[in-house]
This record gives structure tokens, C-alpha cells and sequence, in this order.
């Protein structure tokens, strides 16, 4: 009599997604904007810490301003700082870091599926790396039905205005030529990868002066990172009732710069905005807006 022989249960691991075009795109978009796929050899350390060494810095950062120069040390790479987009890279496009590309995409994501009318802005852009970012998920999925904004002085952060706005009077950001990189350049990187097209507009100058009258009709998600309690309030106050239900506001700097923050919650309180603030890391927030 012959014997029935079973074959033992083969254990099988939970099936993941294969990863799309679009993811796989994106993904490398992310790890070029931000250089982890072929690191910057070192990265530029020029915010001194504590309240006594940046009395010390402001005068030197004055003079050093007026030759477009600044202080700068230099220090290895690390993975893990540009993952959370607390260095300032020499070469990337971007210094948001991993996890706020992670938050744009999601954002953007969800605007196209859950079909959120209107643009979408930078204020602040820096190199660009973040607003290319946008117009990538927008190439990625076909969306041809909105524009991109990038906002910005092209000249780095504004002279406080300590009578308008109190809470900017000690603001010494303004003076590190760092931060300002001209339009041609932002311009060059969209090229880069690509990206320069009708779909994308530029508002060079101070944003007291262009947003007020920026000729957009309807936002679907506003990037905030102009880092001053002046450059934040104005943003808000010119391109909030733009947003659509369903829209996001991204805050870059709300856990870096004391100002911002306060600009913030200055707003929120005034329009009587409850949406909750959610955490993408330890500088960096967010919320959408309700119906």
C-alpha cells in the first residue's frame, strides 16, 4: 500500500507593492535634490548657538555682509542631519532635507487624488530644490492643470522692520549672503532636471511688495519658508483666503526660527483656524484646511 506524502506548509512573507514609475522617479528626484544619492564631501555649519555667540557674530556678519562674505566652518556629512534637513548643503538644490520632500509628495499626492483646485507656491525657495520637487510630482502624474509658484526676493531675507514688526528686531538672518541665490540660478536647476516649463512662474522681489497682488486666483497648497515673523505674516495674510478646502499650508521653519512660530499662532488665532498643526519632524509642520 502506498504511502500519501504531504510536503510540509512552505512559510510565505507578506507580498509588499512593486514600487511604480512614479514612485521610483520621485524617489531619485529626492535623493538628487538633496545630494544623498552622491553626498556633498562636507556641509556648511553658520548658525552659531547661544544668545551670547550670536551678540558676538552680528557685527562681524555686518562687515563680512558688506563684502558678501559670511562666517562658515565646515564639518563631515551626515546622513541623518540631511535626512531631517538640519545642515546647509554646499551643492544640493534643497536643504529641507528627506522627510519634508516625503511631506511635499504626500501633499501634492493628495491634492491630484482628491482633485483640490488651484496652484501651488513657495515662498522662499532658496535653490529651488523644494518647488522643483512640486512640479516633478505634478510631471509625474500628468497633471497639466496647474502651476507652480516660486516666490522670493532672490536677495536673501529682508531688513527687519522692528516698527512694524516688533518680534523681528533682533533678526540677523538677513545679513548671511548664504541664503540669497539669484533667479538665473533657480532657474538653471528647474533646467536641470527638466523642469522649466509653462507650468512654472517665478515673483522675484520682497513679498510685501508681490504677494499682496500676486495675480493668482486659487491656491491648493502654500509652502512656507521665509523664516521671519514679516515674511511669514505677509505670506499668510496675502495668500490664505486663496487656499481651498482641502488645501495644505506647509511651515518649513515653525521649530527653527523663534519668529516664525509666533507668526503662526498670531494668524491662526486671528482667523480663528483649529485645523491641528502635524509634525514632520523636529523644525517642520503642517495642517489642511478644512471645508
Amino acid at each position: 500500500m502506498s504511502q500519501l506524502l504531504l510536503e510540509s506548509p512552505v512559510a510565505t512573507k507578506p507580498t509588499t507593492p512593486s514600487p511604480t514609475a512614479e514612485d521610483l522617479y520621485l524617489d531619485l528626484m529626492k535623493r538628487c535634490l538633496t545630494r544623498m544619492l552622491f553626498p556633498d564631501v562636507h556641509q556648511y555649519g553658520v548658525v552659531p548657538k547661544g544668545k551670547i555667540k550670536r551678540r558676538l557674530y552680528r557685527p562681524i556678519a555686518t562687515q563680512l555682509a558688506k563684502r558678501r562674505l559670511s562666517l562658515t566652518r565646515r564639518v563631515p556629512f551626515s546622513v541623518e542631519r540631511r535626512t531631517n534637513g538640519q545642515d546647509w548643503p554646499i551643492e544640493a538644490e534643497t536643504m529641507v532635507g528627506l522627510r519634508r520632500l516625503d511631506n511635499i509628495q504626500h501633499c501634492v499626492t493628495t491634492i491630484i487624488r482628491d482633485d483640490v483646485p488651484g496652484d501651488l507656491i513657495e515662498t522662499g525657495v532658496w535653490r529651488g530644490g523644494a518647488v522643483i520637487f512640486m512640479r516633478a510630482v505634478l510631471k509625474a502624474y500628468g497633471d497639466t492643470s496647474r502651476t507652480v509658484w516660486a516666490a522670493d526676493s532672490f536677495q536673501g531675507l529682508p531688513q527687519p522692520d522692528p516698527d512694524r514688526y516688533p518680534v523681528d528686531a533682533n533678526d540677523w538672518l538677513w545679513k548671511v549672503p548664504y541664503l540669497a541665490i539669484a533667479e538665473e540660478t533657480v532657474r538653471a536647476n528647474f533646467e536641470r532636471y527638466g523642469l522649466l516649463d509653462e507650468q512654472v512662474r517665478f515673483l522675484p522681489g520682497w513679498f510685501r511688495d508681490t504677494l499682496p497682488t500676486a495675480p493668482i486666483e486659487r491656491l491648493s497648497l502654500i509652502r512656507l519658508d521665509g523664516d521671519m515673523y514679516e515674511s511669514t505674516m505677509v505670506a499668510l495674510e496675502s495668500l490664505y483666503p486663496k487656499l481651498s478646502p482641502g488645501g495644505f499650508v506647509i511651515v518649513d521653519d515653525y521649530g527653527a526660527v523663534p519668529a516664525c512660530p509666533i507668526a503662526i499662532r498670531d494668524f491662526r488665532a486671528a482667523n480663528e483656524i483649529h485645523e491641528p498643526l502635524q509634525r514632520i519632524d523636529n523644525w517642520s509642520v503642517f495642517w489642511r484646511k478644512l471645508g
